[in-house]
């Protein structure tokens, strides 16, 4: 990684994360160019307005192929980071692509070898990796202080917002299921402060009713057997009610070791809103308006962090902030690599294909099964 050098910062897709990351890039004095790309050139206009960007265009090759640029955020929606993602590492440029690198095996191997074979530093987007918890969680976990860990059980709930307002956008949902995207999440947490240690089997069940009609699963459950002979259960619901108080997630994870035991209480259910108002939704894209008011709230749980002052703070300013500063000044960080974000992808869709098949699947996976 290049120390010192200023950054030309082409940021692609102007949603939700789009959004978030241009306004901290204004901030940070290392970025001395700033350009805006989404293919609604109107939305592309209006953030380039915003944050004062430099440049703004509906093209996301006009804006990668720039001179001035030489680090990428890819913030599109999921179907979408192919393309730009492989045309910055053609072209050598520092890539921040939110998860995940893609929604097809091969389509994401294919952006995993191209960031190999032009030497690219790239990382994924897996926020909770900067919550202090976690990093307290994982630096008591490297020092041994529970023993050897021997099982390891992780929970996920969440508001159906998310997978209707995903589903919503594309007709290519075939891939776009709860593990997938968003229970990546939980996975990579876990395979994170479980270091070490490679999942070599899962079976998997999967349920669709309540989102079923929007293209997508309900959630899956899944069981995976370790290397070593460490048991992991992941299990996922994106199913609960519009009107469910958690804006977006809801975590609960317990590891247990040969000599101690942590227990992660990460529902947010200590700090509790309700009121006569209607509260704002916790996972708003643009166009996308909840069938329901929700009356109860449980702050905090909106993972990227909260606005105060307009701004948004929390762990996605410290991720963000953090890939600046990795970039700029070579520090070392905790985000996902390009390798963890694939292997979260392809162990998500071996969860899936355990659930298709009512079996348990073998890992590591052969791409080729998934087809």
């Amino acid at each position: 990684m290049s120390k010192n050098k200023s950054i030309g910062l082409a940021v692609i897709g102007c949603g939700t994360m789009g959004i978030i990351r241009s306004r901290l890039a204004r901030h940070y004095p290392g970025v001395e160019w700033l350009g805006i790309c989404d293919i609604k050139e109107e939305l592309a206009a209006s953030l380039a307005k915003d944050v004062k960007a430099d440049f703004y265009t509906s093209s996301y090759e006009a804006l990668i192929n720039r001179p001035e640029v030489n680090a990428v955020i890819v913030a599109t929606d999921e179907n979408c980071h192919v393309a730009p993602a492989l045309l910055a590492a053609q072209n050598g440029h520092r890539l921040f692509i939110e998860k995940p690198l893609a929604t097809d095996a091969r389509e994401s191997l294919m952006v995993l070898n191209a960031i190999k074979k032009n030497k690219v530093d790239a990382v994924v987007g897996y926020t909770n990796r900067f919550r202090r918890r976690f990093l307290a969680i994982r630096e008591r976990l490297l020092a041994g202080q529970i023993g050897e860990v021997t099982s390891v059980v992780t929970r996920a709930f969440m508001n159906r917002m998310v997978p209707i307002a995903t589903t919503v956008r594309t007709t290519e949902r075939q891939n776009l299921t709860p593990m997938v995207v968003s229970g990546t999440h939980s996975l990579d947490m876990s395979l994170w402060l479980m270091e070490g240690k490679q999942p070599v089997s899962v079976y998997a069940q999967s349920i669709a009713k309540a989102l079923e009609k929007h293209g997508t699963k309900d959630a899956t459950f899944g069981v995976f057997t370790m290397d070593d002979g460490t048991i992991f259960s992941m299990n996922i619901s994106w199913a609960l009610p519009t009107v469910w108080p958690g804006a977006v997630y809801g975590i609960e994870i317990g590891i247990v070791g040969t000599k101690g035991v942590i227990d992660v209480d990460d529902t947010h259910r200590d700090l509790v809103l309700a009121s006569e108002v209607a509260q704002p939704a916790g996972y708003k894209p643009q166009g996308y308006v909840p069938e329901m008011a929700r009356h109860v709230d449980f702050l905090t749980s909106y993972p990227p962090g909260d606005l105060h002052g307009g701004e948004m703070w929390g762990p996605i300013r410290e991720e963000t902030n953090a890939w600046f500063g990795r970039i700029h000044m070579g520090m070392k960080t905790p985000h996902a690599t390009a390798d963890e974000g694939h292997r979260n992808l392809i162990i998500s869709m071996a969860m899936d294909l355990s659930a298709k098949r009512g079996e348990p699947v073998r890992l590591p996976l052969n791409i080729d099964d998934l087809y």
